[in-house]
């Protein structure tokens, strides 16, 4: 499946980071993938990305659609004829958006799971949550700061934004493989955020990660970003 290149508009973007066991992450990705460590650590997370006038390329702005979306993503590694390539593995999408949740794995890449959204946005704050569902549930409580979190990974916020900014490959499974979108934006900016509370289902599920095996490490906002999405061929 080849979908047309998407235009749009993210509206507001949160990345939430993880730093995770790599042993722990490579029994949870399918093959050629590969956690791509980093610092000795894999690095997994959410992406919370409301979209807005999205709809084909050359289509008017006006006809184009909006949604709350969550994708759960993995940074990962692949050869590709003799190459090393690297992006995120999203093992799972949920959405607003019973359009998105229809024709997710039929018309564009990945099954879309129906969630409810809770939304606050206010002078720089942020809360950000949905339950899916199959009760799956993500939960972020934020506000702009201008530092990156003292105790990431990552040295500075160039340095996270130059490793996040390498991952706009994005590969979903299919029922015979996977299916692939690039992220081009027309611009790449992101901003660190404080966060004073953040739960998720997934990776609070100790018997996908064992307790102690995963750690938050940093959020990231996008805001205001037209960008286009380009179908891959499958893998």
């Amino acid at each position: 499946m080849k979908i047309p290149t998407i235009h749009g508009f993210i509206d507001r973007r949160i990345l939430i980071n993880f730093t995770a066991d790599p042993e722990v992450v490579a029994k949870i990705i399918p093959a050629p993938f590969s956690p791509k460590v980093y610092k000795g650590k894999a690095i997994v997370g959410i992406c919370l990305i409301r979209l807005k006038e999205i709809k084909p390329k050359g289509i008017p702005a006006f006809l184009g659609t909006s949604s709350e979306n969550g994708a759960h993503r993995i940074a990962v590694e692949w050869d590709e004829n003799g190459l090393k390539k690297e992006g995120v593995y999203i093992p799972r999408r949920d959405t607003s958006s019973k359009l998105n949740a229809l024709l997710g794995g039929r018309f564009f890449p990945g099954k879309h799971h129906l969630a409810n959204f809770n939304i606050r946005e206010e002078l720089g704050h942020y809360h950000v949550s949905f339950v899916s569902s199959d009760n799956t549930y993500i939960k972020i409580d934020a506000k702009e700061v201008d530092s990156l979190h003292s105790e990431s990974i990552f040295d500075s916020i160039e340095e996270v934004s130059g490793f996040f900014e390498q991952g706009a490959v994005g590969y979903s499974p299919n029922k015979t493989g996977f299916d692939g979108l690039k992220l081009s934006t027309y611009k790449w900016e992101v901003k660190p955020l404080q966060v004073s509370t953040v739960n998720s289902s997934f990776f609070e599920n100790e018997q996908i990660f064992p307790k102690g095996s995963v750690r938050f490490d940093n959020a990231l906002l996008m805001t205001n970003i037209e960008h286009e999405w380009s179908g891959l061929t499958k893998k």
